[in-house]
This record gives C-alpha cells, structure tokens and sequence, in this order.
C-alpha cells in the first residue's frame, strides 16, 4: 500500500530539510497523485495491464517533474539519488533479494 501524502513529506523533509513553503507545495502534489491513481486503479480494473502501466509510469514522470520543481538544486541532487537507491532496492525485492 501507498504511503499517505504526509508522510512522503515526512520522507522527503528527513532527505532533503524541506521549508513550510515545500511541505505545502508537495503535500498537495502527493494528495493530487494518490486521487489520480486511485482513480486509475477504479477505471483500470480488469482491464488491460499494459496500459494501465503504461499510463502509471506517466503519472509518476510527471509527479517527480512536479516534485523536483519545488526543490533547490542541492534537493535535486540528493533526491535524484535518492530516487536511484530506492529503485535499486525495489529492483533486488523485485528478483528475490528481499530482506536476507
């Protein structure tokens, strides 16, 4: 399950000592995604994968463009590499890596 807005802020204030301005701005980005996915998922279901992947990745190219707008260059840099290790991590998960 998603986390809720708040708490990628959370996230991302721990990673990137975000100002009251960023927390608002990107508390609203995540709040916006979540609706858009959930209603993703409701209009996707039983449908084709494919697409739905499709459209989900474009989703999440366009929520990290919003994301990184609201950051300073040096929160770019470090929420680029963030981002990089998180789907590293996922990658091994994903090929049975898991938690050993």
């Amino acid at each position: 399950m998603m986390m809720k807005p708040e708490e990628r802020v959370k996230q991302l204030d721990e990673k990137l000592k975000l100002s009251d301005d960023q927390k608002t701005k990107l508390t609203t980005v995540f709040t916006e995604q979540a609706e858009t996915m959930k209603k993703m998922r409701e209009e996707m279901q039983g449908g084709d994968r494919d697409a739905m992947r499709e459209k989900m990745q474009k989703m999440r190219a366009d929520n990290d463009a919003k994301v990184t707008a609201v950051l300073t260059d040096d929160q770019k840099k470090t929420y680029e590499t963030w981002q990089k290790e998180q789907r590293a991590e996922m990658e091994k998960r994903r090929q049975g890596g898991g938690n050993n």
